[in-house]
């Protein structure tokens, strides 16, 4: 066999192995997945114009999570995730080596004349299953990171929702104040038209005009704020200026709370929670991969020598085994296995965290439930039957401006306490949400239909 055509048969073997050695790593029987396309978490296209003005939530809901960023970056995540996963299972490369001895020396050596060429294949053989352990921590990375979206996605929704609500609760407010404008105008009429006639005291007008100002501000006030809420909450797909006009939806309607233990039963679905198990999942497998680190790699070579001097081949083999008497891992199977217990705590501390903050949510919306429906049933039909009455007696002369400034101040006082009673019960409802990662309707039952107008 002659030198140039051994060259190129060893090197198209190289070729064809390390086509096959691709192929394997990639190929049906890899268990890493297809990599997800953007759409599938996140879209980047622009988003739809809305038909009209009103917004509801589950559109304000649909719009974020097709086109918030936060939620868009996930896509790119999970692909590197699942590249990563993909080259983890890949083999290292074989070696194409070229040697050549005895040239350049003197007498018979002078020149090529003696030369001895070698040209030798060589692949490193990791023994202790470590591509298929490493392959698995990189697998379970990318599971990691769907988790993560998972719960990125909870966590921008629940803000997207508590943005409406808050939006809802801004508009009420900024109704209330305008009602109690127009009231304070009425007011001011009457009162005017009361010292016109000389049956009270100017200062009287004076007072009702500070009241009318008062309110007014208020009102303007409540304007620019419902103007921010509308900013925040267009914000969370991308808008920097809002293409709605207003939030719509019930913000008076309120469900008859669920049971105790039934809401505790579903914390374990907060994918905050979920996760650990594919984290410790994770650091297992990581620590099985620093103990196989420990068993020492093999490196075999085979190939062919030619003699130049008598112009005759051979062939050649050999083998290199590192020997394991100082480093056998010892730190990393140490740091893997110290990983493996800090995530085990940690999984434990994310579950107590989390068990208080449903147990807090809960008492936040029993109280706001209570607080609604004492306010409703009892406390506003009654703050509307005194100034009712103030008022007709204030006509008739029965009662002074004072008093009557007082109830109206009063009515709305309580009408202002309402609306934020339920937005408090809409909010911790949200949060509960957040953390059982499941519509509380779901659980709730029934709804109470007992709801009254906010005014």
């Amino acid at each position: 066999m002659k030198l140039p055509k051994l060259i190129v048969a060893i090197v198209l073997m190289a070729i064809t192995a390390g086509t096959a050695w691709s192929q394997e790593g990639a190929g049906k029987g890899s268990p890493v997945k297809p990599l997800p396309s953007a759409g599938q978490i996140g879209s980047r296209s622009a988003p739809p114009a809305f038909a009209s003005g009103d917004l509801t939530m589950a559109e304000a809901l649909s719009r974020t999570l097709k086109q918030n960023q936060s939620l868009a970056s996930f896509a790119e995540e999970i692909r590197a995730r699942d590249a990563a996963a993909l080259q983890a299972g890949l083999l290292p490369n074989p070696e194409l080596g070229v040697d050549v001895e005895n040239f350049g020396g003197e007498n018979e050596l002078e020149s090529f004349d003696g030369a001895e060429t070698t040209i030798a294949l060589s692949q490193l053989l990791e023994l202790g299953g470590k591509r298929g352990k490493r392959r698995q921590v990189a697998t379970l990375e990318k599971e990691l990171s769907v988790w993560d979206y998972e719960s990125r996605k909870l966590e921008v929704l629940s803000g997207a929702a508590k943005t409406f609500i808050a939006l809802l609760t801004a508009q009420h407010q900024v109704a209330q104040l305008e009602e109690s404008v127009r009231l304070f105008e009425k007011t001011l009429a009457a009162v005017s038209e009361r010292v016109g006639a000389g049956k009270v005291s100017p200062v009287e007008e004076v007072r009702a005009r500070v009241a009318l100002a008062t309110a007014r501000t208020a009102a303007e006030q409540a304007r620019r704020g419902r103007q921010a809420a509308r900013a925040r909450l267009s914000a969370y797909w991308g808008e920097s200026r809002p293409q709605f006009e207003r939030a719509v939806g019930d913000l008076s309607a309120i469900a008859a709370l669920p049971e105790v233990n039934a809401i505790f039963d579903l914390l374990t679905k907060n994918p905050d929670l979920a996760r650990w198990r594919t984290e410790i999942d994770q650091r297992e497998a990581d620590l099985a991969l620093a103990r196989s680190k420990a068993v020492p790699d093999v490196t075999v070579s085979a190939g062919v020598r030619n003699y130049r001097e008598t112009d005759s081949n051979a062939f050649v083999a050999g083998i290199t085994l590192p020997l394991p008497l100082f480093d056998r891992n010892q730190g990393g199977v140490g740091e893997a296995a110290a990983k493996l217990d800090k995530a085990r705590r940690e999984r434990q501390a994310a579950q107590t965290t989390m068990h208080a903050e449903l147990a807090e949510a809960w008492e936040n919306l029993a109280a706001a439930h209570t607080t609604v429906t004492t306010l409703r049933n009892d406390i506003l039909p009654g703050a509307q039957r005194a100034f009712d009455s103030v008022q007709n007696g204030y006509r008739e002369g029965k009662f002074d401006f004072l008093q009557l400034l007082d109830a109206q101040r009063t009515l709305f006082e309580v009408k202002g306490q309402y609306v934020e009673a339920l937005s408090a019960y809409h909010l911790s409802r949200t949060e509960i949400e957040r953390l059982i990662g499941l519509p509380l309707q779901t659980v709730a039952g029934a709804t109470d239909q007992n709801t009254q107008e906010v005014n």
